[in-house]
């Protein structure tokens, strides 16, 4: 296992993200996912999904980073009803998980798969989150062969697939690996769940990011990016998530 992942890569990049944020920040990012999650498992419970309003399916969708902006094309495009049943066959169909996650992506009119994969991997991580993983473009882009699995797996590691159903399959086996070390890289105080994992690696996207960047980028332009937690809450779909209405409601049930 241990050859599969390269844990001085690990450390370095927890100890690097301990130097630039609070425990506590790592901590309650965990603990926002939870929210994230808590929603997506109320509306998209199989016994409330067929009644949930179009207002609910918008608030899902904008609770993902990448297609945040296209939730109203989204919705346009496929029909409601038509959507709500391609989101119940990728999550509680019968069918291998790979040719569900296939089929949903076929299903969704967008013109960047990877955004249809985005979608659809969220959707079953955070209504399923001790079943399903997240495979998100800045954990593993295929296009460019870039992301933060990369970063901490070894070159054994086959993230490719000939589809991507197949893909996700291949990344959810890297993310395992990675959750498996997390006691040893140090962020298993995050969370036991992957939400903590995810933490870490957005943590991991963001650091690599910013080393890059500022490379590149002029030093009135490096002022204005965002911090390291800001930038993960966003790409994690977490921004403003402790405002929103729905927070009431879940207290009242």
């Amino acid at each position: 296992m241990r050859q599969l992942i390269d844990l001085a890569s690990v450390k370095e990049f927890m100890a690097e993200t301990l130097d630039k944020v609070e425990e506590q920040y790592l901590v309650q990012m965990a603990d926002d996912m939870e929210i994230k999650s808590a929603y997506f498992q109320k509306v998209l419970a199989p016994e409330y999904l067929s009644q949930a309003t179009e207002e609910e399916l918008l608030q899902v969708l904008r609770f993902i980073f990448s297609i945040k902006r296209k939730a109203k094309e989204i919705i346009e495009s496929i029909g409601l009803n038509d959507l709500k049943s391609a989101i119940y066959d990728l999550i509680y169909g019968r069918k291998m998980l790979e040719i569900r996650f296939q089929t949903f992506c076929n299903r969704i009119k967008l013109s960047d798969k990877y955004l249809r994969a985005d979608l659809a991997s969220e959707l079953l991580h955070f209504t399923k989150p001790d079943e399903y993983w997240l495979w998100t473009r800045w954990m593993w882009n295929p296009r460019t062969k870039t992301g933060s699995l990369p970063l901490v797996v070894t070159e054994n590691f086959e993230l490719k697939g000939n589809n991507l159903g197949e893909i996700y399959i291949n990344v959810g086996r890297a993310v395992a690996f990675v959750h498996s070390m997390s006691e040893s890289g140090g962020y298993r105080f995050i969370s036991e769940r992957l939400f903590g994992t995810n933490v870490f690696l957005s943590c991991v996207y963001v650091i690599y990011a910013y080393t890059v960047l500022k490379m590149r980028m002029t030093k009135e332009f490096n002022k204005v990016m965002p911090g390291v937690v800001e930038f993960s809450r966003r790409i994690l779909g977490l921004y403003r998530i402790r405002e929103l209405d729905f927070l009431q409601l879940q207290s009242s049930n």
